[in-house]
């Protein structure tokens, strides 16, 4: 299936998307080339319960911009510890091993960016500790909303 190519604005909402629980946590891949048609790059959220992880991995073409909204987790970025408490954003550059933990007593909410995008989307991640859901498919799926195909419970082609 082809993605859709971007040619008027289009509005989801996080309650829109699946969440993807792959690699840990609740992650919701917002706005993407499968989601909405976006070609340079791609947006979502993560949510993690106290002692939640994102298991490590690294992206091989893109940089990721992480911002904490709400919350304190750690990012171990190459095997160094960062905290990064609500208000706080990192750079992970491209190949910078990565995992994230809530190391905090309430729920961390955090925002994501990666971009430039892999040339396909299997290639974007590179895996480096066993994954907590392997079985959960990495496309993110359109739920409901403006943008969902009834028919089939994902995007509209």
């Amino acid at each position: 299936m082809t993605a859709p190519t971007i040619t008027t604005p289009k509005v989801l909402c996080i309650h829109d998307v699946a969440p993807n629980r792959r690699r840990g946590g609740d992650m919701r891949t917002l706005l993407s080339p499968a989601t909405v048609g976006s070609t340079s790059g791609f947006f979502g959220t993560l949510t993690l319960e106290p002692g939640e992880v994102v298991t490590e991995h690294w992206h091989p073409y893109s940089e990721e911009f992480l911002f904490c909204v709400r919350g304190d987790v750690t990012a171990r970025l190459d095997g160094q510890h960062h905290a990064l408490g609500a208000d706080h954003g990192v750079c992970i550059p491209i190949g910078m091993r990565h995992r994230i933990v809530n190391t905090g007593e309430q729920t961390a909410f955090l925002v994501f960016h990666l971009s430039p995008l892999a040339p396909r989307p299997n290639l974007g991640h590179v895996d480096t500790e066993e994954l907590p859901n392997p079985h959960v498919p990495h496309t993110p799926v359109i739920l409901s909303g403006p943008h969902a195909d009834s028919r089939t419970g994902g995007p509209r082609p």
